[in-house]
């Protein structure tokens, strides 16, 4: 259906601000967010990032506008630490398990894929690799030499942020100050041959046990992890496009280096909109897999995790991560997920009665204003806990309507059964299960009903033995009741 017009404000984490979104072609945008290192298997902390975005891909995608998403592979130059030192991360995953590093990549490669298809990703409009652009980096990193931005030794290639804090401000998206940055940094094992210890790799010169290397002007090496991202994104999106989407954890040093190094090559920035989700937290402390605090997917699917307390469904971890807003921390705990899991499950109970609702001559509930608040929380910088809290009030509506406790007129049930579908499954991007045997399916509902409203009149009647005989006997044969404020609701295990 046509959405109603409401401007899109987007938290732009370079200026601070929460702006108005305006693309730089009408009707068209570039959205570009950093995809995984694939060396291990993605777990929580990757599902929020591609989740969030996501629902931003599908919200500007239901507004009319022709999204252009691209999303990297990382599979080179991504060193153990941030210092440029330390082997590279698929290299060295190759070496322990003896296979070639490309094996790494494309076994990584499928298993990241295949969790984002189970958590109803959208895929990428274009999903480049870093080893396939190499050529491309050569010639940013030449480019940068040639104004003056950076410098070689040994065959390495550093970025100097000094001399480019001279004509630009390095630090700006951080709000780090270079001088205290300076003064703060010290020198490393190794890192000698940098001018400073805050400059970064453009190109390293390669070791002669390193693996993964490649000819270039200066030495035979790889590029620099930063470099990657400004090269492919500009290489599929333009010197200066619309959206750069990643995790609050690389704001510095990574797309801090990106700015860098696109302003040093091309004399501008690339990004007009920096969006960064907060951290998934364990006990206060973010997850990840340099800390080994993290949960697979693979385990949160199956539950084979000693945290686990059983199996989430991929949907149970999307719903999840929507009610909270994007850059607020999200701290795991069974009881958060078993709650998305049954938040979830009495959204889409309601959801699946809405085609079946009798219209009356009036309403007695309040929806007619439903779709407008859910788009403006949505419009709000992406505020997903708010859009879902007014569909529990519309969630509210239809349990009441069903249940013969309010009424519902035929505009609004009309006007409901049109724009659900497009909030729920094509923006949030929850899969609605199917449902097979129609004609069953509503019979079972029929009894459960009439069953239900008999207890009721027990309960009316205070007669206490039939109402918890009922309920006992649809507990024996896997039916659970529960008692609520809008009345009984049945789940069937």
């Amino acid at each position: 259906m046509n959405l109603p017009t409401t401007p899109l404000h987007i938290y732009n984490s370079l200026t601070r601000e929460k702006e108005l979104f305006k693309p730089i072609n009408e009707k068209h945008v570039g959205l570009y967010v950093c995809g995984p290192t694939v060396y291990g298997d993605p777990h929580l902390g990757h599902a929020r990032p591609y989740i969030v975005f996501d629902v931003l891909l599908r919200l500007l995608t239901a507004q009319g506008y022709k999204v252009r998403y691209v999303r990297n592979i990382t599979d080179v130059g991504h060193l153990e630490n941030d210092a440029d030192e330390g082997e590279d991360k698929i290299a060295k995953k190759a070496r322990l398990e003896q296979i070639e590093p490309m094996e790494v990549v494309q076994f990584y490669t499928n298993k990241f894929r295949d969790a984002m298809n189970s958590l109803n990703n959208t895929p990428p409009s274009i999903e480049p690799t870093a080893s396939g652009h190499v050529i491309e980096q050569i010639k940013m990193t030449q480019d940068i030499l040639d104004n003056g931005y950076a410098y070689e030794v040994n065959g390495s290639v550093y970025f100097d942020v000094k001399k480019y804090n001279d004509d630009y401000k390095y630090g700006e998206l951080s709000g780090r100050i270079l001088e205290d940055m300076m003064h703060n940094s010290r020198e490393l094992d190794g890192q000698d041959e940098k001018r400073n210890p805050v400059d970064f790799a453009l190109w390293k010169a390669a070791k002669p046990e390193h693996i993964m290397r490649w000819p270039s002007p200066w030495s035979d090496g790889f590029p620099g992890w930063h470099l990657e991202c400004s090269v492919m994104s500009t290489r599929y999106l333009g010197e200066t496009f619309d959206i750069h989407g990643g995790g609050m954890d690389l704001q510095f040093p990574h797309h801090e280096a990106e700015i860098a190094q696109c302003c040093g090559a091309n004399g501008k920035s690339h990004v007009n909109y920096w969006m960064h989700n907060n951290m998934i937290t364990i006990n206060g402390q973010k997850m990840g897999k340099s800390l080994g605090n993290f949960i697979t997917l693979d385990e949160l699917f199956s539950g084979n995790n000693d945290k686990l307390a059983q199996a989430y469904a991929p949907q149970t971890i999307r719903f999840f991560i929507l009610q909270a807003h994007y850059r607020s921390t999200v701290d795991f705990s069974n009881d958060a997920l078993q709650a998305a899991e049954k938040g979830l499950e009495r959204l889409l109970n309601a959801y699946q009665l809405l085609p079946n609702l009798k219209a009356s001559s009036e309403s007695t509930v309040q929806v007619n204003n439903a779709l407008q608040d859910i788009l403006t929380a949505l419009c709000d910088d992406i505020n997903t806990p708010i859009a879902i809290a007014h569909l529990f009030d519309v969630v509210k509506a239809i349990n009441s309507v069903h249940a013969g406790k309010a009424t519902i007129n035929q505009a609004d049930l009309t006007a409901l059964q049109a724009w659900m579908p497009t909030i729920i499954e094509d923006i949030l991007g929850l899969v609605v299960p199917e449902q097979t045997g129609g004609a069953s399916n509503q019979t079972v509902e029929q009894l459960m009903q009439l069953i239900l409203e008999l207890r009721a009149d027990a309960k009316t009647d205070k007669n206490w033995a039939t109402a918890d005989k009922i309920r006992d006997n649809l507990s024996a044969a896997g039916i659970t009741v529960k008692d609520t404020k809008e009345g009984a609701e049945y789940e069937i295990k």
